[in-house]
């Protein structure tokens, strides 16, 4: 008898293990995505968030003693929603704008990136054949 319980104490432990292995995977999983370099462009506001931002300022005169966001955002929801697709054009023409925007912004800081990487992976080139040269010369002063 004492031996069956030992056996199942030692199961219950791997078993704790295991579940604690695949909570720290799944943890690493949701973390690890991609950081956004420093100096990279913002990524360009939406049709939407385009109209929130007129939205707000008209909600505010008109109602200024509101002080909920809530309530704001809600109203906002559903005026977009109730608004057809000719009166969304200005702010879907204008998101459009500063995608395109956007895009080309990305695409020269890319070219900056890759610029200087490349600029630092010639730098550290040089650091290695340098030291390859060193290491030779010490290895026939030593022979």
């Amino acid at each position: 008898m004492k031996g069956l319980k030992a056996t199942s104490v030692a199961k219950k432990k791997l078993d704790i293990d295991s579940t604690k292995k695949r909570k720290a995977d799944v943890d690493a999983t949701k973390k690890g995505r991609a950081k956004k370099e420093s100096g990279a462009p913002k990524r360009p506001l939406t049709a939407f968030l385009l109209f929130m931002s007129d939205f707000r300022k008209n909600y505010k005169e008109n109602f200024p003693d509101n002080k909920s966001m809530a309530i704001v955002g809600k109203a906002g929801g559903e005026k977009w929603k109730a608004m057809s697709d000719s009166e969304k054009a200005p702010y879907a023409a204008k998101a459009s704008q500063l995608k395109s925007e956007y895009g080309d912004a990305m695409q020269e800081f890319k070219k900056n990136v890759s610029k200087s990487s490349s600029s630092e992976a010639t730098v550290s080139g040089e650091s290695e054949q340098t030291s390859e040269v060193k290491d030779n010369c010490e290895q026939e002063a030593s022979c």
